[in-house]
């Protein structure tokens, strides 16, 4: 009796199942950048159309409807200590909190990236000269940067964005930095040399393109932060003054009644915050997921 050998036709493949996981991965990273690309479009929308949606005047006041709970009749979200109605100030709150957050985040990454940039392809002097002086702004408490400017300018928007500014540059100028100095060895850098490229045309055309997907993610996770630094700013009465609504200075309001038993003051403007930083935070991750061809090879 002779017994052949049959080729194992159910013999484990170390490949199957690849795929799918890196669909898998994909389609959560994708969802995840949908998910917060939606929540933020529509906060986005809400505050362009803030006349529009608002059912009352903002700074409206009456004595006669404080306190009002939410779901009281005419007022959906409850009014403040004032009589104030609450969704309307969410409302008008947004555009606020949200300019000043994107304004300042879009500058702090501007400012950032060409300081790290020049930095990155300058001589040993002139990069250890912006460097050292960025490890100096790391030693400035920002809320004492932020004391000073009111002081200086008055309290207002001015000085909430100068201060999340200069509290934002050192860390994207660190970030930007390290990527820059890893693409200045690389191969087209010295093809670009060589064909007697200059330094602002290789610095603008060469590197910049191939560090913007690391500027974009660092940028966007940027604004959840600085949505909540500013209305921390706010709160503390140096930021954006009354009767404007803003998020953070309806939450320390709401705070100084909590006493009262109405939370709701308080609690769904913080609620709000939370939900927007949360979404800048989120855009942040699935961008750097989408960008990041380590992960994408891994299907992680």
């Amino acid at each position: 009796m002779v017994l052949t050998a049959t080729p194992n036709t159910r013999s484990p493949n170390p490949l199957k199942g690849m795929a799918p996981r890196r669909r898998r991965s994909r389609l959560r990273v994708n969802t995840q950048v949908a998910v917060a690309l939606l929540v933020i479009a529509g906060f986005v929308l809400v505050g362009l159309l803030a006349p529009v949606l608002a059912p009352y005047d903002p700074d409206l006041a009456d004595g006669g409807v404080k306190y009002l709970t939410v779901g009281a009749p005419g007022h959906l979200l409850g009014t403040d200590e004032l009589g104030r109605d609450i969704l309307s100030r969410l409302i008008w709150g947004g555009r606020t909190s949200l300019v000043v957050a994107l304004a300042a985040s879009l500058s702090s990454t501007v400012a950032g990236s060409v300081l790290a940039l020049v930095a990155g392809f300058s001589g040993d002097r002139a990069a250890g000269l912006i460097m050292r002086t960025v490890d100096v702004m790391f030693a400035f408490p920002v809320i004492i940067i932020a004391l000073v400017l009111a002081v200086i300018l008055g309290p207002g928007t001015p000085v909430v964005v100068l201060s999340i500014v200069f509290s934002a540059v050192p860390y994207v100028t660190r970030v930007v930095f390290a990527e820059v100095k890893l693409q200045r060895g690389r191969e087209y850098v010295e093809a670009a040399r060589s064909l007697g490229a200059g330094f602002f045309s290789i610095l603008f055309r060469e590197v910049l393109p191939n560090v913007l997907a690391q500027i974009v993610v660092y940028g966007t996770g940027l604004v959840g932060g600085m949505i909540v630094f500013s209305s921390s700013l706010s709160a503390l009465g140096i930021g954006v003054q009354p009767p404007t609504a803003d998020w953070g200075r309806m939450i320390s309001e709401g705070a100084k009644v909590i006493i009262t038993g109405n939370v709701y003051p308080a609690l769904l403007p913080g609620l709000v915050v939370l939900v927007v930083a949360l979404a800048f935070n989120w855009l942040g991750d699935g961008l750097r997921d989408v960008f990041d061809p380590r992960r994408r090879r891994a299907g992680r």
